[in-house]
C-alpha cells in the first residue's frame, strides 16, 4: 500500500537533516510521498522538490506556523500551498526575525535563574532558516549546563516553564488565513499537546481544514478521539512522524506512515478550495 509521512523537518529549521537527505531517507523508508513543513519557513522546500524529481518520493510543500492563544503555543500545518509567493515570503520573512527575538528573550530568563548562555551560541546552531527552542536545548547541552535536550525542555524552555517565552506574532486565527490566503490547506498540529480540544470548532469557524490524527505521541483512545471530531466536523486527516533527524534520534522517517489516500483527499479540498 502506497503511505506517506507529513510530518518532516530539514536543517532549515530545526531538524539535522539537509533537503536531500530527507529525500533519501523517505525513499529508503518506502514512501510514496513526504511533506516539508519546517517551522515558519519554506525555504528548504524547493530543494526538496528537486531531489525528488523523477524518484519514488512525491515532495508536498509545506509548512508549520507557530500561533499563539491565551499563552498557549499552538502550532498550525498548511499543506499545499503556493510557497513560492513573494508577499509570503516576506511575511516569514518577519516571523523569522521574531524567533531571533525570543531566543534573546529566553536566554535572558535563563540567566536569571543562574544559567548563562550566550544568545550567539544558540543562534550558530541554525545558519539556513529559522531557529527554536530546540536549538537552545541543544546549545543547553552543549554547554554543559543540561544533560539532554529533555531536561531542558523538561525544566527550563518547556511550555509553562521558568525560561519559556510564547512572544509568537499570529493567532489561530491568524495563521490559518495567513494558509488560506496562499491557497494552502491548514491543519492543527499534534493536537493533544495544546490540551484543549474545546477550541478546535473555534478554529474550524477560522477557516481550519484538517487534524493531524495520526501522530507518534497519540494513544489509541487519542486517535479514535480525533477521528470522531475530524469526522463530525467534516475535517481532513492527516499524520506524520514529526521526523527531525538527530535532533530527535528515536523518531524515524517514516515512523509514521499514512495511507496515501489522505494525501490525495488533501489535493482533492485544494481543487475545491482554489
Amino acid at each position: 500500500m502506497r503511505s506517506a509521512d507529513l510530518h518532516t523537518h530539514t536543517n532549515y529549521s530545526d531538524g539535522t537533516s539537509t533537503p536531500e537527505e530527507l529525500v533519501a531517507a523517505a525513499a529508503k523508508a518506502g514512501l510514496s510521498a513526504v511533506a516539508v513543513t519546517d517551522h515558519d519557513t519554506v525555504e528548504g522546500v524547493d530543494r526538496a522538490i528537486e531531489a525528488g524529481a523523477g524518484g519514488p518520493v512525491e515532495i508536498l510543500p509545506g509548512i508549520e506556523l507557530t500561533a499563539e492563544h491565551e499563552g498557549l503555543e499552538i502550532h498550525l500545518l498548511g499543506y499545499l500551498l503556493d510557497h513560492r509567493n513573494k508577499s509570503l515570503l516576506e511575511k516569514l520573512q518577519f516571523l523569522k526575525k521574531v524567533r531571533v527575538e525570543r531566543i534573546y528573550q529566553i536566554c535572558d530568563k535563563l540567566k536569571a535563574l543562574g544559567l548563562n548562555l550566550a544568545p550567539e551560541d544558540v543562534l550558530g546552531l541554525s545558519t539556513l532558516g529559522t531557529v527554536g527552542r530546540l536549538h537552545v536545548a541543544q546549545a543547553m547541552v552543549k554547554a554543559g549546563l543540561v544533560n539532554s535536550t529533555y531536561d531542558a525542555f523538561n525544566k527550563y524552555i518547556g511550555d509553562k516553564c521558568p525560561a519559556y517565552v510564547a512572544n509568537f506574532k499570529l493567532s489561530p486565527q491568524e495563521a490559518i488565513e495567513l494558509i488560506r490566503k496562499f491557497s494552502g490547506i491548514p491543519v492543527l498540529a499534534h493536537p493533544y499537546s495544546m490540551a484543549r480540544d474545546d477550541l478546535i470548532p473555534k478554529f474550524v469557524e477560522y477557516g481550519l481544514m484538517g487534524l493531524e490524527v495520526y501522530y507518534l505521541e497519540h494513544s489509541k483512545s487519542m486517535v479514535d478521539s480525533y477521528l470522531h471530531t475530524a469526522r463530525k466536523l467534516n475535517l481532513l486527516v492527516t499524520g506524520g512522524s514529526d521526523y527531525h533527524g538527530k535532533s530527535k534520534p528515536n523518531v524515524y522517517m517514516g515512523a509514521m506512515k499514512i495511507p496515501y489516500e489522505l494525501v490525495e483527499k488533501l489535493k482533492e479540498a485544494k481543487g475545491r478550495s482554489s
